[in-house]
C-alpha cells in the first residue's frame, strides 16, 4: 500500500502564515469544541496574540458533557481565558424536525450566541476551525458561519486534517490523534425528530464503547437499531474477543431494540448518503 508522506516543510510554512494573520487581528475568540482542529487553532491563536485570544464553548445538548468538561481541563492547564456559551437547539423546532439544512440551524444559533459572547469579552474576531478537507463533505453549517462573518483561519491557511494532526503533534498537543468527533445529532437520520432522549442513548452507547477501548467510531440512531461505525481495522474485535454479547446486551439496556455492526464501518458524513444532489443545493 503506497503512503502519502506528508511535506512537513510546506505544513510549517502554513502554519507560520496563519500565526502571522492571526497576529493582525488584535483580538480573537475561538470557538472551541477541544477537538483536533479547534485545539490546533486555540493554540496557534495563543501564540499570535497572547491573553488577546479567548476560547469560547458552546454548552449544547448535542454535544456530550464529557467533552465539554475536557475543554475547561484545557484552557485551565494552558492560561487560557475560557468562557462557556449555553444554547438550547432542542427548543427551536426546526431543528428538531431533522431536515437536511439541520446543520445551518444548529450552526447560526450556536455561533450567533458565542459572537455575543466574544464581544462582550472584548473580542471583536471570531474564528471556527473548519479545515480544508471538510470542503469535500455536504457542510451546510459552513453557510451559517460565512452569513455571520465568523473566521475560518485553517481553511484561508489551507491546512487540510493531516497537516493538522502532525503540527499538532509537534506542538505537543493531546489532540494530535484525537479521533473525529461530531455533535450527537448528526447520528440521526434526516426526517426522524431530534429528541434529548435520543441523545443520551448516542451518547451513553458511544461512552460505553470507548470505554471497551474503540477509539474512531459513530452509533447512529436509526429507528429502534444502533448501528454502529467502527473502524475497520477494529471490527474484528467485537467477535475475536466475544464482545459482541456485551455489546448488544449493553446497548439494548441503553434503549435500542436492536444492535447492528455496519459493515462498511467508519466514514464521515454516512448518514449524507442517502440525500440526493438536488437536496443538498437546495439548503
Amino acid at each position: 500500500m503506497l503512503r502519502v508522506v506528508l511535506d512537513m516543510k510546506a505544513a510549517k510554512e502554513k502554519e507560520e502564515k496563519l500565526i502571522s494573520s492571526l497576529g493582525k487581528l488584535g483580538s480573537l475568540a475561538v470557538a472551541f469544541s477541544g477537538g483536533v482542529d479547534s485545539t490546533y487553532l486555540m493554540m496557534c491563536a495563543q501564540k499570535a496574540l497572547g491573553d488577546k485570544a479567548i476560547a469560547v464553548t458552546a454548552n449544547a445538548p448535542s454535544f456530550p458533557d464529557s467533552e465539554l468538561e475536557k475543554t475547561r481541563e484545557f484552557t485551565k492547564a494552558h492560561g487560557i481565558r475560557h468562557r462557556v456559551a449555553f444554547t438550547d437547539e432542542l427548543s427551536d423546532e426546526k431543528f428538531c424536525l431533522n431536515t437536511p439544512d439541520r446543520c445551518y440551524i444548529c450552526k447560526k444559533a450556536i455561533f450567533t450566541e458565542l459572537l455575543r459572547v466574544s464581544l462582550l469579552e472584548g473580542a471583536v474576531h471570531l474564528a471556527e476551525g473548519s479545515n480544508c478537507d471538510d470542503l469535500s463533505d455536504y457542510r451546510p453549517g459552513l453557510i451559517a458561519v460565512k452569513e455571520l462573518g465568523v473566521l475560518s483561519p485553517l481553511r484561508e491557511a489551507g491546512l487540510n486534517k493531516e497537516e493538522i494532526r502532525e503540527l499538532s503533534r509537534d506542538m505537543g498537543l493531546p489532540t494530535w490523534r484525537k479521533p473525529s468527533l461530531a455533535c450527537l445529532a448528526t447520528r440521526i437520520p434526516y426526517g426522524e425528530p431530534i429528541t434529548r432522549e435520543k441523545l443520551d442513548m448516542i451518547d451513553a452507547a458511544e461512552n460505553y464503547l470507548r470505554s471497551l477501548g474503540f477509539e474512531q467510531l459513530r452509533v447512529r440512531h436509526q429507528g429502534t437499531t444502533a448501528r454502529i461505525e467502527l473502524d475497520r481495522a477494529e471490527m474484528g474485535r467485537v467477535f475475536s474477543q466475544d464482545l459482541g454479547d456485551k455489546i448488544n446486551e449493553e446497548l439494548r439496556g441503553i434503549g435500542f431494540a436492536y444492535v447492528a455492526l455496519d459493515l462498511a464501518g467508519y466514514r464521515t458524513g454516512s448518514l449524507n448518503e442517502t440525500l440526493r444532489d438536488d437536496e443538498k443545493k437546495s439548503c
